[in-house]
């Protein structure tokens, strides 16, 4: 099988995080043949179309999605939405012409959050990749209640049902893939 590169992007800038947590784990759940990169949003400034020149660290991840078969996306939520961040980089995405860096990708969609773990958010980010189109899993979905003991102080995912949960959804996104080269 030839190789799958995969582009992990969480919504939360703290490198502790637990989505963060999340994307390191679905990092270590990888099917053969498969590799995720997890793009560093921490320089990356608010989109604004007043700014002729993209700034090195857009580039730099606008080359990482040109590079990726597919997306893995961790969603906090903040205010019952997703976090800036997340949004922002999909917005200086869907600049390139065509929206060449996202039309047609095949997308994972996880998160670790309050009570409902991101369920809003994932909702507002799901209606975010219909606009940009995206093709979103639709299952299995990935709901991780972030203050439950699942994970440790350094935002590293340790439960073990939720690490099968994430190992199923990676596996679902590289049989997507796979599907879609025929």
């Amino acid at each position: 099988m030839p190789q799958i590169k995969l582009l992990g992007i969480a919504g939360s800038l703290r490198q502790k995080s637990t989505n963060r947590g999340l994307l390191r784990a679905a990092q270590a759940q990888l099917p053969d043949a498969t590799t995720m990169a997890i793009a560093d949003l921490t320089d990356i400034p608010f989109y604004n179309q007043d700014i002729v020149e993209k700034p090195a660290a857009v580039n730099r991840v606008m080359a990482q999605l040109a590079a990726a078969d597919a997306l893995v996306l961790a969603s906090t939520e903040y205010n019952y939405s997703m976090a800036p961040a997340l949004k922002n980089i999909l917005d200086w995405a869907s600049r390139e012409p065509d929206n060449a860096l996202l039309a047609g990708k095949a997308v994972a969609i996880m998160g670790a959050g309050g009570g409902m773990g991101t369920s809003r958010a994932q909702y507002h980010l799901r209606q975010v990749c219909v606009f940009l189109d995206l093709q979103p899993l639709t299952k299995p979905e990935v709901f991780a209640n972030a203050f439950a003991g699942a994970f440790d102080a350094d935002g590293n995912l340790t439960d073990a049902k939720l690490i099968q949960l994430v190992r199923d959804q990676m596996q679902a996104l590289v049989r997507k893939i796979v599907r879609a080269r025929g």
